[in-house]
């Protein structure tokens, strides 16, 4: 079975809707987390700002920090080995890694788009 370990950043929730600005990226990948583990996908989330000691246990994890510090966040690992470093992965490569067909994420258009500027 396809493990999937994801080192985030130090963040005060994992949802990214908390704080005066919404992170729009953690929004995405939290749906994507839930959409995921809906589907049986094996995920675990670590926040640095709660799990220091995951980041240091982890020796792709801890190696990315000593490269490139912070700035390597959030790791990614995919079976104990390094998949990806910097952002975080997309709906299309968690299907990939466990195999699932990827269903087509609908989106729904701000008012303002729907409507082309115009008042609805």
């Amino acid at each position: 079975m396809t493990s999937i370990q994801v080192f985030d950043p130090a963040l005060c929730c994992s949802s990214g809707v908390c704080g005066v600005e919404v992170d729009q990226k953690l929004v995405t990948f939290a749906a994507d987390v839930d959409w995921a583990k809906q589907n049986g996908v094996v995920l675990e989330r670590f926040n640095l700002a709660q799990q220091p000691m995951a980041f240091a246990e982890h020796a792709p994890v801890k190696k990315q920090l000593e490269i490139s510090g912070e700035s390597a966040l959030p790791v990614t690992l995919l079976n104990g080995e390094l998949a990806l470093a910097g952002r975080y992965p997309t709906r299309d490569e968690l299907a990939h890694w466990a195999a699932l067909p990827v269903e087509p994420i609908v989106d729904v258009p701000a008012a303002s788009a729907c409507c082309a500027g115009k008042c609805c």
